[in-house]
């Protein structure tokens, strides 16, 4: 197994809240959900970035995050991503540096092209240039955090005049950086130009089939290796849709009407992602989950699921489940408990003194118990013969 020693475990949360519900709420809920994981030992929260199409709500991670921050304690909070099309690099850089500071190195800078063209078309963005653009900007970006000369450069849609960042990061030499890949190359690409992390976000169907996570990986250290640059498996995050419960027909109860709303409420219907099902929408869970693209049962499903990810990806380092309210909030909030408890512990290492104990216990209970039986009726016959006369 190519897994690390001690793999990661966090979320990824777009938001995903369906239409007619009270937003903010939904927004509450996101929070106490952080909470609930920071009790539970969760690494890691990526807090998403959009501006339309009506089911992802959060419009600034920046300032989600230093929300959470201020009720969490260990859980690490990264954003998931920043649109960088959508702002100009001095201000990006200076929100996630501030960011740094006010969580004490808690914050992980996780950057992308924008995933919604609704929102690139309002903001007046030609889709087609959002990779471009993006890669002006997170280049620019990293040129202010790791160097404090002031910089002057005329981009295609930025310009600088002797900018330099009047604050320093925090985290030396930067935050830790991740950048999303979908299906094309450009986030390896680009992870791999900076040394970043990869944050996967399509581990099975893709505009051109099935994605080749190992040749995305090999396409990230080709370009790292052109600048001098490292990639780490244990950094690499695959983002997967999971649901758990005491059983698989509980599980896949529990998110067969909500997982079906969202496919065909907001991925058909407001995004044109239609479902390629032809089965009756109340099967199409069960379909996903054969596909392989959810993990929708017991944790035992789930520790499976990691190991044939690991076989897709020749090894990784972390999962971050994606946040869906497909449950109800208790089922919700469960799942996750299941996975601290019986999953996490699997592949962190925090089991292997436990069982060792248990096991030689077991192997010796007879001879031990023997021996405990022998010490008391020695203690008994001690007793008996200072004091003359049976117990």
């Amino acid at each position: 197994m190519t897994l690390p020693a001690r793999m990661r475990f966090g979320i990824f949360l777009a938001p995903f809240h369906r239409v007619g519900e009270n937003p903010t709420l939904g927004f509450e809920r996101n929070l106490e959900l952080i909470q609930w994981l920071d009790k539970l030992g969760f690494d890691e929260a990526w807090i998403g970035e959009h501006h339309s199409a009506g089911w992802e709500t959060i419009a600034s991670p920046e300032i989600f995050i230093a929300t959470a921050a201020e009720r969490t304690r260990h859980i690490k909070l990264g954003t998931g991503v920043v649109s960088l099309p959508y702002h100009h690099p001095l201000m990006v850089a200076n929100r996630i540096v501030q960011l740094d500071h006010l969580t004490r190195g808690r914050v992980l800078f996780g950057v992308g092209p924008g995933a919604l063209v609704t929102d690139a078309v309002m903001l007046g963005i030609d889709p087609r240039q959002q990779r471009p653009m993006m890669d002006e900007a997170l280049d620019v970006i990293m040129r202010l955090m790791t160097d404090p000369t002031p910089l002057t450069y005329d981009g295609g849609w930025f310009r600088l005049r002797e900018a330099v960042l009047q604050l320093r990061p925090f985290t030396q030499p930067h935050p830790p950086l991740a950048v999303a890949s979908m299906e094309s190359p450009s986030g390896p690409i680009a992870a791999g130009r900076h040394g970043g992390a990869i944050l996967s976000l399509a581990l099975i169907g893709g505009q051109r089939g099935q994605v080749d996570l190992k040749k995305m990986w090999s396409i990230a250290e080709e370009e790292a290796a052109k600048h001098g640059k490292t990639m780490r498996r244990d950094e690499w995050r695959l983002v997967v849709p999971v649901h758990l419960a005491e059983s698989r027909e509980e599980a896949l109860a529990n998110v067969r009407e909500g997982g079906a709303a969202q496919a065909y409420e907001y991925g058909g219907a407001a995004l044109g992602r239609h479902p390629t099902f032809d089965g009756p929408r109340e099967a199409f869970a069960e379909h996903m989950v054969k596909q392989g693209n959810w993990v929708v049962g017991t944790p035992d499903d789930l520790v499976a699921a990691i190991h044939r990810f690991d076989e897709m990806t020749g090894g990784f380092g972390a999962l971050l489940v994606v946040v869906n309210e497909w449950a109800n909030r208790e089922k919700t909030l469960k799942s996750y408990e299941l996975l601290a408890r019986y999953v996490m512990p699997k592949f962190q290492g925090s089991l292997v003194g436990i069982e060792t104990s248990y096991n030689r216990s077991v192997a010796h209970s007879a001879e031990l118990f023997a021996e405990r039986t022998a010490a008391v009726e020695k203690a008994h016959q001690t007793y008996e013969q200072k004091a003359g006369a049976p117990v």
